[in-house]
């Protein structure tokens, strides 16, 4: 059963970004007038597949007509398969999906002369998901095989210093069939008041306090779902009262109702993923458009995306229908700042969908043919 997760972070700032290649290409001139359409994507990827790639993918997209265009790798990372990005827009974070595992800073460059900064080990094995608290002064990373959680300070650079907190989850104890704790992601509440760390091992979602100055995580509670349910990733409503949570292991999808005081999340009824019946789906994360009024979900095992109206000012979710990814495990989803382009990173068949959005029907249509990118993972629209 595939492991490792998803969730991009992306900011206005980034618009000013241009990305080019640094080892397999030149760089890409800046798009000016008309061609200003143009905009930074980044993929994440494994190295050490067979088949993989050889670092982080750099591509633009045309936020008109969805075309991406590839224009390099950014070389010297190793197993880069989730990103996220620094409020400032200056640097990029990945996860060394690795044992021991690494968390690795890049400086960006509008001309596209992106450095690697450095890696700092992410105390724990098999990091798969990593975010930036919205401060800009910290990195969180969830490890996987571990079941470890780890907080980095950012320097002026943006450069990592050395792990200020490592947190295993201990309890309470794995569900059926796990063996521990299998940390899975790690995101900060919208209203920046308490960290959420999900756990597929455990069942659980734990609620943890960050101390902005020491950078040190305490737990304050944690929500349970219902025993083998295996929650992989949660993304939240606009409202921030609301969280969408997706179950990897017996395929359903929870509306949880988060309370901003106390930081406890309370998962609802388990609801359907849209997916045939009989199929093994491991549905890896659902997006949210910034208007709050649809969602959409990643099927890998049917290679469909289910489209959810999102109703009850975030308190329910209604499935539409499905649409087929046109790849094989789409294992990361990702919507353009702009909202009308949704990307979709196929892991098996190492291809990138892209999908226009209709901003009022919230419909999904595939546009041309799906790009191609070595084992695909992670797909950053900027």
């Amino acid at each position: 059963m595939d492991r490792r997760t998803f969730i991009g972070t992306t900011l206005a700032t980034a618009a000013a970004l241009s990305t080019g290649a640094v080892t397999a290409a030149a760089a890409a001139p800046r798009a000016t007038g008309a061609e200003a359409r143009e905009r930074p994507l980044f993929l994440g990827t494994y190295t050490s597949e067979p088949g993989g790639g050889t670092g982080i993918g750099l591509a633009t997209y045309d936020d008109t007509t969805g075309a991406v265009t590839r224009t390099g790798t950014l070389t010297g990372v190793s197993n880069p398969s989730y990103l996220a990005l620094h409020p400032s827009g200056r640097t990029l974070y990945c996860v060394n999906e690795e044992q021991p595992g690494g968390v690795t800073a890049i400086a960006l460059s509008p001309d596209g002369d992106h450095r690697v900064l450095g890696t700092r080990d992410a105390g724990g094995a098999g990091p798969c998901h990593l975010s930036v608290h919205p401060s800009g002064r910290w990195v969180l990373s969830a490890h996987y095989t571990s079941g470890t959680v780890a907080v980095h300070p950012v320097g002026a650079s943006g450069a990592l210093g050395a792990r200020t907190d490592l947190v295993r989850h201990s309890s309470p104890p794995p569900g059926p069939g796990q063996a521990g704790p299998h940390a899975h992601q790690i995101v900060t509440t919208p209203d920046g008041g308490h960290v959420l760390a999900v756990d597929l091992g455990t069942d659980s979602v734990y609620t943890y306090r960050l101390d902005p100055t020491a950078g040190r995580l305490r737990r304050v509670s944690y929500a349970s779902l219902r025993p083998g349910a295996g929650p992989r990733a949660l993304t939240f409503h606009p409202s921030g009262r609301f969280a969408y949570l997706a179950n990897e292991v017996d395929n359903t999808v929870v509306v949880c109702a988060y309370d901003p005081a106390s930081g406890r999340l309370t998962p609802g009824e388990p609801q359907s993923t849209g997916t045939k019946p009989g199929v093994t789906s491991y549905p890896a994360q659902l997006v949210v458009t910034g208007d709050g009024r649809f969602a959409y979900l990643a099927n890998r095992g049917d290679n469909t995306l289910a489209r959810y109206a999102v109703e009850q000012s975030g308190a329910r979710l209604r499935l539409l229908d499905t649409v087929a990814v046109g790849g094989d495990f789409p294992r990361h989803l990702a919507l353009a700042p702009s909202q009308r382009l949704l990307f979709a990173a196929n892991q098996r068949s190492s291809t990138v969908s892209v999908f226009r959005v209709d901003g009022l029907t919230g419909e999904l249509a595939l546009v041309g043919e799906p790009f191609a990118a070595p084992v695909a993972v992670c797909a950053l629209p900027l």
